[in-house]
């Protein structure tokens, strides 16, 4: 299995891209829109706001789920019973709150990586078989129309201590829920995605790279074509425990009417996963 990076300026970028998803359920893309310079910029401020004690002053609205969610209230990956290593901070635009030296940049940020993400469903809509895109309740752009559920979460997986329950690792194998997830290179490796083989593969992780997957809503609508391929964050090895990782992943979300499949819309497909991961 080899991830090879897709030159988003070339004329058949769409095509390549959307094999790439529907093989191994990942796609890599190079020369995209989305400046390195912004994804930097937000790295660098966002390891402050994780470095602060203010960040605690954010904490996440249990009804709404935006705001900061410290390492102890973490997800646990479906069938796993340790939580992740991870701390993170979700923001929902236009409603969500944010810390205001902050909120700027990431509103900026999320309206690229938001208007790149719809640009790449489109693609995967051109690209569906007549026969899949057939039992789309809706086309998949239009899916999107009007959503507010869209998350943009800042991560930060905070150095190693030594102290962590054996078997922890920054992320455990889990699949995405949403239709796509578009992620700048991390500003650290450790992605992996699982193949068909069995084997983890490294995801490619220079900076400039995005990496964009497939969800769980995006498997269910066209009934296994596009598959949700499981991926996780390992720890670093011993010589880099003390640096710490941070990423920005933006997960796109349909509106929760829309109809996935004959038992499941967005909202019910994604009560039953949060349920999973230990939110109630």
């Amino acid at each position: 299995m080899t991830l090879t990076a897709v030159d988003y300026q070339s004329a058949d970028a769409a095509e390549t891209f959307v094999a790439s998803l529907r093989e191994y359920g990942f796609g890599v893309l190079k020369n995209h829109p989305i400046p390195e310079s912004a994804v930097t910029s937000i790295y660098q401020n966002w390891a402050k706001f994780f470095a602060s004690p203010d960040k605690h002053d954010w904490l996440f609205d249990p009804v709404t789920m935006d705001g900061f969610y410290p390492s102890e209230v973490s997800e646990t990956a479906k069938g796993f019973e340790l939580k992740d290593l991870k701390e993170y901070y979700h923001y929902f635009h236009p409603w969500g709150k944010c810390p205001p030296e902050l909120r700027d940049e990431l509103v900026a940020y999320r309206e690229q990586a938001q208007s790149l993400a719809a640009e790449l469903l489109s693609w995967v809509e051109r690209f569906t078989p007549p026969e899949v895109s057939a039992g789309y309740s809706e086309p998949l752009s239009q899916m999107i129309d009007g959503s507010e559920q869209t998350l943009l979460r800042v991560l930060h997986y905070p150095p190693l201590q030594g102290d962590e329950p054996a078997g922890a690792i920054r992320a455990a194998a889990h699949e995405d829920i949403n239709l796509l997830t578009v992620l700048p290179a991390a500003n650290a490796s450790g992605l992996q995605v699982l193949g068909r083989d069995g084997q983890w593969m490294d995801v490619p992780c220079d900076f400039g790279l995005l990496i964009v997957n497939t969800g769980d809503m995006l498997q269910e609508a066209s009934g296994g074509y596009f598959s949700s391929t499981t991926h996780r964050v390992i720890n670093p090895p011993s010589a880099q425990a003390s640096q710490s990782r941070i990423s920005l992943p933006l997960f796109l979300h349909p509106r929760p009417d829309v109809e996935l499949s004959k038992r499941h819309t967005a909202k019910s497909y994604l009560k039953e996963r949060l349920t999973e991961l230990g939110f109630k």
